[in-house]
């Protein structure tokens, strides 16, 4: 008995191994699909978007936490690129900037086409994988970046965007962002205003993921009993484990499930832990608690690799993705629901938004009220001469007045 204590840690090892094999042979036919990857964010801060300069190489780019060879290591099949710009150009050049981004996402497809492909179907992230390649998508991550404007949304969809998160860490004048979920901020909307729930049927219309990560508690239920499609939460955790504004709920887990919704969750050591620290192994606690309470079809993956400074030991670039998949294999997940984390649950849920959007129907036209809008650099051509539109009472009384005293001219 005593002599064979050594070989304990052995088997240990070997069993390892096996859940490595295993996970790295699902992967190969069913790769990761990740929901939210900041590495355009990366690409402005570092090189402006200047993808020819050689240190901007994403074969050989260090420092961030995604390149070519990291991606392939870590059987990544298709990615949501982030289309991300800070709150602070909101009512400014958010617009411009979010053009922008969507931009060098698409010159990443063309400078490196032999590893990725810009698609914007759930058939063209099958028909990357059959190529062996990155289907490349775009995900504009806060509401500022449409201005307020369904003119715009629709806009962006037509130069490829395929989800919306709903607001970032500000809100917009249309719907509330998580911090008012902890009284540092001053709520408005109770969730979504009356435009809101037209953007929300406009996305619905048009085919876009409705993507509630940032959001209030109030905006996640009203978007989720308003939708007529499935939504998703990019790269967001459960909160029951880590109390952060930024995770989701149980009540609303119950929602996610009973909408076939999607939570893709967050490697953000903050989200994972609520502290600096955190490991691969707690990563995992969260797939499982989001298993437990909305079923294995409402988790995903959305690791926010290079949009966040601190990530779980285990999990500190794209390449470790086959790491995770070992440690739910070793929970006894079973290899349907491991596909489905790793890419079959989102295209579930992406091909179900595509059925329910409807070209034909007649797009949402009203617009926003002026006097929900900054003015300090906006124009109001249309506001003041279309019929029916909102004014601002101030100008309403004023006309008011100008025809009164008119009047009593005559």
């Amino acid at each position: 008995m005593w002599t064979s204590w050594w070989l304990w840690p052995l088997l240990a090892v070997c069993a390892a191994d096996s859940f490595r094999e295993q996970a790295e042979k699902i992967m190969r036919d069913t790769p990761v699909v990740d929901g939210h990857n900041d590495l355009p964010w990366q690409l402005l801060k570092l090189f402006n978007n200047q993808l020819q300069d050689q240190r901007a190489n994403l074969t050989t780019l260090t420092d961030t936490h995604t390149n070519i060879p990291k991606l392939k290591a870590g059987f990544v099949g298709g990615q949501f690129w982030s289309a991300y710009i800070p709150c602070d150009t909101q009512n400014k050049d958010a617009v411009k900037r979010t053009l922008e981004q969507m931009d060098v996402i698409n010159r990443m497809c063309q400078t490196y086409p032999e590893t990725f492909l810009c698609v914007t179907s759930s058939e063209g992230v099958q028909q990357a994988f059959q190529e062996g390649k990155v289907a490349s998508l775009i995900g504009v991550e806060g509401g500022h970046s449409i201005d307020s404007s369904l003119g715009v949304l629709r806009a962006l969809y037509h130069l490829g965007m395929r989800y919306l998160t709903l607001t970032h860490n500000c809100d917009t004048p249309w719907a509330e962002n998580w911090q008012m979920d902890g009284g540092s901020d001053k709520a408005e909307n109770q969730g979504l205003s009356l435009f809101g729930q037209r953007v929300v049927k406009e996305m619905n219309r048009l085919g876009i993921m409705i993507d509630l990560a940032h959001v209030s508690v109030n905006t996640m239920k009203a978007a989720l009993q308003l939708s007529k499609a499935p939504v998703i939460f990019s790269h967001s955790s459960a909160y029951s484990l880590c109390p952060s504004g930024r995770n989701v709920p149980d009540d609303v887990l119950q929602l996610v499930k009973d909408t076939g919704s999607l939570v893709m969750v967050n490697f953000y050591t903050d989200f994972v832990s609520c502290t600096k620290e955190a490991s691969l192994s707690q990563v995992a606690d969260h797939l499982d608690h989001i298993k437990k309470v909305a079923g294995a079809r409402a988790v995903g993956l959305g690791g926010d690799y290079d949009g966040v400074e601190r990530l779980p030991v285990g999990l500190e670039d794209v390449s470790k993705y086959p790491d995770l998949i070992a440690e739910l294999l070793r929970r006894n997940w079973t290899e349907v629901e491991v596909r489905g984390v790793l890419s079959d649950n989102l295209l579930r849920v992406f091909s179900e938004v595509e059925k329910a959007s409807n070209h034909l129907q007649p797009p949402e036209e009203e617009p926003i009220p002026l006097d929900q809008l900054d003015g300090s650099c906006r124009t109001n051509y249309g506001y003041s001469e279309a019929p029916g539109l909102h004014r601002q009472p101030g100008a309403l009384l004023a006309l008011l007045a100008a025809l009164f005293f008119s009047l009593h001219l005559l």
